[in-house]
């Protein structure tokens, strides 16, 4: 299924990347919290660990060889997938991995902007990339548990990915 993973991958990839070039070279040149709506801020951080800072003392060489390791895994699942959802799922996880390793390794950290907040509780930031593996995590945990028959697209017919 990498027809159909390969491009969703490269899709959250550039979205991601796209996003981070426009909030650091025209949004937050300087720096600042820009209020969009009364839960939505648009802001700039560096995230040096994972999900909600974890890791962050970790050395950088590690989170990069256990990003590296965990999308080659995921690549190796993604070609043997053979239904539709599972290769969007792991497409959609390795663009977002390869995002923000790509920060990893020009910035030494994760580029963060998207601040959402209610009241004075606020999110931990995050960006596109973190949304395209919550994603896809989150179609992969639904498949999972869905009735195979209602749920699960069917192995693609190979005239309809090209």
């Amino acid at each position: 299924m990498l027809k159909l993973g390969l491009p969703i991958m490269f899709l959250a990839f550039a979205a991601d990347q796209a996003s981070k070039w426009v909030i650091l070279n025209h949004v937050m040149a300087p720096p600042q919290v820009i209020p969009v709506t009364g839960f939505f801020n648009l802001v700039l951080g560096r995230n040096t660990g994972v999900s909600f800072g974890l890791f962050g003392d970790a050395p950088p060489w590690m989170l990069i060889a256990f990003t590296l390791a965990i999308v080659t895994g995921l690549l190796v699942w993604m070609k043997r997938a053979d239904d539709r959802l599972t290769a969007v799922s792991l497409g959609l996880i390795v663009g977002g991995a390869l995002g923000n390793l790509v920060d990893r390794l020009q910035h030494g950290a994760v580029t963060d902007f998207l601040d959402f907040y209610l009241g004075a509780y606020h999110w931990p930031a995050f960006n596109l990339a973190d949304v395209a593996i919550v994603s896809g995590v989150g179609l992969l945990l639904l498949e999972s548990v869905w009735p195979r028959d209602e749920m699960r697209v069917r192995k693609a017919d190979p005239k309809s990915v090209r």
